[in-house]
């Protein structure tokens, strides 16, 4: 029997804000739970997360766990929470490393951004003990003169990713806060497959980015992969009357293994 697909999500929930008013985080994190038991994935990356709101997902959430330092190196911060199934998957060793000239440096700015940016990674292995991979989270700045900044945390994750991961499938899941076209991404799908530019099946609107209306206008959420093949990616606007699960919309892949 031929293994599952892996569900793999990217998420910015958007960090636990009460002046979002509708869209507090009291208000929609019902909604963001509902949607994530709908879709079931067998891991998901955030951006923005809060200690908080990962605590609260995994006690809602049946047979989840999330790992991950917030971006300097605490629990205050905002994290790139990584989340997985418990029942499908083993974490085996993670990581954090940050965007920077000095990536073991916890916290370190080095390319004129204004906050810290980091990878949180994770090594996992099928239940079953049968197959690895790697799984990478991000989020890159966010001004429109940080280009250059996103142009060197690429090349950085991919050089960690092809030190790293050696032959084992990868996924980087991320808030790359710029669109398909730009140098970043550019970089990236020399050595990685952009999974909603290679599935078959797409469902959803392409663009990720709504501000908390609903009609998103841009698409910076991806997920990358190397050594799966992406069958069906999915931009997933569920709501609730006003009430959004984030400002920007969740994206799901389902990925064959290799080899299947």
């Amino acid at each position: 029997m031929a293994q599952a697909p892996l569900k793999v999500m990217s998420f910015n929930i958007r960090y636990a804000n009460e002046k979002d008013g509708a869209n507090a985080w009291s208000k929609r994190r019902d909604v963001t739970v509902a949607m994530l038991r709908k879709a079931a994935p067998d891991l998901f990356g955030t951006q923005e997360l809060l200690k908080v709101q990962g605590d609260y997902l995994v006690e809602k959430l049946n047979g989840y766990a999330w790992f991950g330092t917030d971006r300097r190196g605490g629990h205050d911060d905002e994290h790139m929470g990584v989340f997985y199934r418990t029942d499908r998957l083993k974490l085996v060793e993670s990581g954090q490393f940050w965007l920077s000239d000095t990536p073991e440096v916890v916290g370190s700015i080095t390319w004129g951004h204004p906050l810290p940016r980091m990878v949180t990674w994770g090594l996992f292995e099928t239940i079953d003990g049968k197959r690895r991979f790697y799984a990478f989270n991000t989020h890159l700045p966010y001004r429109d003169e940080d280009e250059g900044a996103r142009t060197k945390g690429a090349a950085l994750i991919l050089k960690r990713i092809e030190a790293m991961a050696g032959k084992l499938p990868v996924v980087l899941t991320g808030d790359f806060n710029t669109t398909p076209g730009s140098e970043a991404h550019k970089l990236l799908a020399t050595r990685l497959v952009d999974a909603r530019a290679a599935a078959p099946a797409k469902l959803g609107p392409e663009e990720t980015f709504h501000a908390f209306t609903g009609k998103a206008d841009k698409r910076i959420d991806w997920i990358f992969t190397r050594g799966f093949t992406a069958k069906r990616v999915e931009t997933i606007t569920d709501h609730r009357g006003e009430v959004q699960t984030s400002d920007h919309f969740p994206v799901m892949a389902e990925l064959a293994w290799p080899g299947r």
